[in-house]
């Protein structure tokens, strides 16, 4: 089932998504006394994150995290990479987590994707936090996304739209200095999620929902395939969401 939500601006946004994944956390901890979580990155989920950081009641002790992608190549102490995000924004933020898998872009890439593949299968998600690119994609699956893959985590290429975002959005000097390849957690794992919370503030990124929530499922709009989630909510401010009907 999708679910809409509009606000005014990205802080009203970020401080309702950040609350109801905080809620899930919660619920699922006093269900199981676990719960693991996916994490995003970028611009779109500092408000998020930045709620969920803030939330109270939640034991960090018994959660696990994953990541969703990270450049191929990049060092850690780059400013673009997704690891060093996570450790300043969250990780450190917050008491120790029971584990952060983090994806090593450094490493062997086909080596990481068998890692991470076989971490993540023994940790069912219960709660996801993503957000979409500009040019529809799914983590770093950009059209056309790979909807097939079994593969937890894949080696995708990363196409001149999505390349030029991560410009556009500061975090690189130049276009060129954008690694052309990433490590992604394939679209069929964040599938897999057993709810998924979608983050998409801003007027750039109004194209992009109007194609994931208004176009038939494929994979030339990767988010598309949200449509078919049993439990997606998509947090939208009055930019992004200003195309829809």
């Amino acid at each position: 089932m999708m679910n809409i939500h509009i606000f005014s601006n990205t802080q009203e946004l970020g401080k309702a998504a950040g609350a109801a994944a905080a809620t899930i956390i919660r619920e699922t901890i006093a269900q199981k006394g676990t719960a693991n979580i996916i994490l995003a990155t970028g611009t779109s989920q500092f408000e998020t994150i930045k709620q969920l950081i803030a939330e109270a009641g939640i034991d960090w002790s018994v959660v696990t995290m994953f990541h969703l992608d990270e450049y191929i190549g990049l060092p850690i102490t780059h400013k673009a990479s997704f690891r060093k995000y996570l450790k300043e924004r969250f990780l450190e933020q917050v008491p120790p987590l029971k584990a952060a898998y983090l994806i090593d872009g450094e490493t062997d890439p086909e080596a990481e994707t068998e890692r991470l593949g076989q971490l993540i299968r023994q940790h069912p998600i219960d709660v996801a936090l993503v957000g979409i690119g500009e040019n529809g994609h799914l983590a770093f699956n950009d059209p056309p996304a790979d909807f097939d893959t079994d593969k937890p985590y894949l080696v995708v290429n990363l196409d001149g739209p999505c390349r030029a975002q991560q410009y556009n959005e500061g975090w690189f000097a130049s276009v060129d200095d954008v690694p052309q390849q990433a490590i992604s957690m394939s679209v069929r794992q964040i599938m897999k999620s057993a709810h998924i919370i979608c983050s998409v503030p801003d007027a750039r990124k109004a194209q992009a929902v109007k194609d994931s929530l208004a176009q038939p499922v494929s994979n030339q709009y990767p988010a598309s395939i949200l449509q078919q989630h049993p439990d997606c909510s998509f947090f939208l401010d009055q930019e992004s969401a200003k195309l829809l009907k």
